[in-house]
């Protein structure tokens, strides 16, 4: 019960991210990595809304208990040569 809880605050969290956009742009400033590479001026702003929706899915994974099997497939192939008969 708990993860789904805290599924839906990350879900919360994420979506505010995307739509306040704007206002986390003026709170925090620009991100210098955003701006050279999305972009001259809204580059900022779409990092900000990749956050978010990076934030959303995370939120998604724990609220459905996913969380688990998705960083076993993420990291697989560099624990594949850490077990040791590989």
């Amino acid at each position: 019960m708990g993860h789904f809880i805290l599924g839906i605050v990350i879900i919360m969290v994420g979506a505010l991210i995307v739509i306040k956009s704007e206002g986390m742009l003026s709170t925090f400033g620009r991100i210098g990595f955003f701006e050279n590479h999305f972009g001259v001026e809204g580059g900022s702003r779409l990092g900000y809304k990749i956050i978010g929706a990076l934030t959303i899915f995370l939120g998604l994974l724990i609220m459905t208990n996913m969380i688990g099997g998705f960083m076993m497939w993420v990291l697989s192939p560099l624990l594949k040569y850490n077990q040791p008969g590989k």
